[in-house]
């Protein structure tokens, strides 16, 4: 049930937001509106307003905002003639048909920004304080004379209270030597440290240098599990949000580093692990999935960001909130429009498609954890909402805007057959990726193999 409503909240709002967007420009563009529409099909609900019907349909995967005018075009010998003509789409200059049209994803991006800001402020960011935990042998930490309780009060005069502003310093750097104050035992003492440029890759795969330290946060080293994917080779094992795993392969696993190394090599081979759930002790067995252009094995989990494990939540007041959900929805976009390239390019596999099982089931995983984690997914997800749209793919928003740039340049709108043609093989290609989405979530959930067996 927690899934359920958790899913209907999400998609509801998120439709509700984008239409809104297409909406409230053509009102304040002089277009009339006849219906306004959440979901598809048959009509569950109406309101009849002054001008325009609101109306709940049965199909709630979308929505529509039908105006006048926007069916045919007057000047193809449409029938707009019948209505007040300064009221029709079709009659608008381009640029404020693009406005209206773009209105939606673009009220997406706004809803994503708002929320993330209002995680911000009502339930903070995990973060963690700047507070060494571990030095790695032989690093640039362990050189400079920094050791594990040490709290780094400055570096290079700026003052900073938790890790990730230690470490956005630190890459600002761009591996230039660097003075850190820090306090220990010993008192308070000022180093020299150069980080160490160290080969990595991104969530996609990529290479991607970074600056090191070699000095890890102060938080606690217990292998706790924080997110579970839904489908991921964890889920399907068995493994929870809050277990603690205490062995693997029958050794004792006594960090998450630990935790995380050795799933790392154990790609496509059962894994034996111990679990601590409660008072419960568990055995569970685990197929890391190869993952990554050098296959390393995941799970598909997520290290507990839960206080008392060193992290605390620290909240923003509005204006920075306001500028950290920006920053942090641009981020977002970013990454949503790189993962849609990827695919696009087949540089990361068609099977990490998801559909609206997943969503659903992450929407309820969310909500499980707390209202804090549902409104950021929630904002996560109308982040993909708008790229998607914005895709230049008939049917989409992104396909009117095309159709748009074409007649700006071209000083007449494309033939209404053309466009139709181009519709149809929109409306295709997306119920194609809707369908192949679905048997995604479905083969996750591992609904064939237990159908055919």
């Amino acid at each position: 049930m927690t899934t359920i409503v958790a899913f209907v909240a999400v998609l509801g709002i998120l439709i509700l937001i984008h239409e809104w967007g297409h909406f409230i420009v053509a009102r304040l563009s002089g277009v009339g509106v006849e219906r306004f529409s959440i979901g598809f099909g048959p009509v569950l609900w109406r309101f009849k307003g002054k001008e325009t019907e609101y109306c709940l349909s049965a199909i709630p995967m979308g929505g529509y905002v039908k105006m006048m005018g926007d069916d045919e075009n007057p000047l193809e010998g449409g029938k707009t003639g019948a209505m007040d003509p300064a009221r029709a789409f079709n009659l608008k200059p381009v640029w404020v048909r693009f406005l209206i049209v773009f209105a939606g994803p673009g009220m997406n991006f706004v809803l994503a920004v708002a929320l993330t800001a209002l995680a911000f402020m009502i339930w903070g960011k995990p973060v963690v304080p700047a507070v060494v935990g571990r030095v790695a042998e032989g690093s640039a930490a362990a050189q400079a004379g920094i050791m594990a309780g040490d709290k780094i009060l400055t570096v290079d005069g700026r003052a900073v209270q938790y890790w990730d502003e230690v470490q956005s310093l630190v890459q600002d750097g761009r591996g230039r030597k660097l003075e850190l104050k820090v306090a220990g035992p010993g008192g308070e003492r000022t180093l020299a440290v150069t980080p160490q440029r160290v080969a990595g890759r991104d969530i996609f795969g990529d290479e991607q240098d970074y600056w090191d330290l070699g000095a890890r946060q102060s938080v606690s080293d217990q292998a706790k599990i924080g997110d579970v994917v839904s489908g991921g080779p964890a889920a399907k094992a068995g493994l929870k949000a809050g277990d603690l795993v205490v062995s693997l392969e029958g050794k004792p696993v006594g960090s998450w580093d630990d935790f995380a190394d050795g799933i790392s090599r154990r790609a496509g081979q059962p894994t034996d692990l111990g679990i601590k759930r409660g008072e419960q002790t568990l055995a569970l067995s685990v197929t890391p999935a190869p993952t990554g252009p050098e296959g390393k094995g995941r799970i598909g989990v997520s290290h507990s960001m839960a206080p008392g494990a060193g992290v605390v939540f620290v909240r923003s007041n509005p204006a920075t909130a306001l500028w950290e959900g920006t920053l942090k929805t641009w981020e977002w976009t970013y990454l949503t429009v790189k993962g849609m390239y990827k695919l696009v390019t087949v540089q990361i596999a068609p099977s990490n498609i998801g559909g609206p099982i997943q969503i659903a089931a992450a929407a309820g995983d969310q909500a499980r954890q707390g209202m804090g984690y549902l409104t950021l997914f929630t904002a996560l997800i109308s982040v993909n909402l708008a790229v998607l749209n914005l895709l230049p793919v008939p049917m989409l928003d992104g396909g009117h805007l095309l159709f748009f740039a074409f007649e700006a340049v071209l000083g007449r709108p494309i033939s209404l057959r053309k466009r139709e043609i181009a519709q149809q093989v929109g409306f295709v290609l997306l119920m194609m990726l809707m369908v192949y989405a679905v048997y995604n979530d479905l083969s996750r959930l591992d609904v064939f193999s237990r159908f055919f067996r």
